[in-house]
């Protein structure tokens, strides 16, 4: 039980490794080509990085598209009937 403890936290966005694995692209270009071409979300770094969501690429990579979990929009009243 305390092992789980003593487990390193991964970060909560992928290293540049990662994405590099991810995408087969090593040069940022290429990666956002690929990011963009394959419908990922992702947000740029100041440098021109690509940054991506640990949590969203694990859901993108089973399949699972993160949209899904979005909220649906609140239910109002239709007072358009009343008189």
């Amino acid at each position: 039980m305390s092992s789980i403890f003593e487990t390193k936290v991964e970060t909560e966005t992928l290293t540049s490794d990662e994405l590099t694995s991810i995408t087969g692209c090593p040069r940022r270009l290429d990666q956002i080509v690929w990011l963009k071409s394959n419908g990922w979300v992702y947000h740029l770094k100041r440098n021109g990085e690509p940054v991506i969501g640990r949590l969203y690429a694990r859901l993108k990579l089973a399949g699972v598209n993160p949209k899904d979990f979005a909220p649906a929009a609140p239910w109002t009243p239709d007072f358009s009937k009343l008189s």
